[in-house]
C-alpha cells in the first residue's frame, strides 16, 4: 500500500544537525496519521507522499520546516525573587511572554544573584536538521482514528 491522505503510516527515524551529529533516534516505529493531520513536519510528510514499506527518504529541514527561527525576544532577563531557592540553569518554566496569551516553556540558561535568563526558544530552533526514515508499515486509519484526527494504538482509543 502507498502512503497517501487518510492511511496510517510508521517510520523509524533518525534526527541529526546538519554535521551528522545524532540529536534523537527511534528505538521502535512511530505512527502518524498522514495527510494534514500534523502529526510530523510537513515537509517530510510531503516527502513521504507515495512511498512504501521498505521505502527510506532523507529530508532537510531549514528552521522553516522544523522548530522555526531563533527570536532574541524569547531570551528574557527576570528578576532572581520571581523565581524558587532552588533555580538553576536547565530548569524549565511555563509562562506566557508579555502581551500574549500562548504559554512557552522556558528554559534557564543563567542565573546569578539578582537575575535569571530564560530562553522561550524551542532547543531546536534556527538550526536546520536531516531527518532520516524508513517507512516500516502503511495502512488504511480507521474512521474513529479519521473522526479523531491521529493513530489509535493497538485496542482502540487511549487519552
Amino acid at each position: 500500500m502507498q502512503i497517501s491522505r487518510d492511511t496510517v503510516v510508521s517510520i523509524n527515524y533518525e534526527l541529526s544537525y546538519l554535521s551528522g551529529k545524532l540529536i534523537e533516534k527511534t528505538s521502535s516505529p512511530m505512527s502518524y496519521l498522514h495527510g494534514g493531520y500534523q502529526g510530523i513536519f510537513p515537509v517530510v510528510e510531503s516527502a513521504l507522499e507515495g512511498k512504501r514499506a521498505g521505502d527510506a527518504c532523507e529530508v532537510l529541514m531549514e528552521p522553516e520546516d522544523a522548530f522555526g527561527d531563533y527570536n532574541e525576544q524569547l531570551v528574557i532577563v527576570e528578576p532572581r525573587e520571581r523565581f524558587p531557592g532552588n533555580v538553576s540553569v536547565g530548569m524549565h518554566f511555563e509562562g506566557a511572554p508579555e502581551g500574549s496569551e500562548q504559554y512557552l516553556i522556558y528554559t534557564v540558561t543563567d542565573v546569578a544573584d539578582d537575575r535569571v535568563v530564560v530562553d522561550g526558544n524551542h532547543p531546536l530552533a534556527g538550526k536546520s536538521l536531516v531527518f532520516n526514515c524508513t517507512v516500516t508499515e502503511v495502512r488504511e486509519a480507521s474512521s474513529e482514528e479519521l473522526a479523531h484526527g491521529h493513530v489509535h494504538g493497538p485496542g482502540g482509543h487511549h487519552h
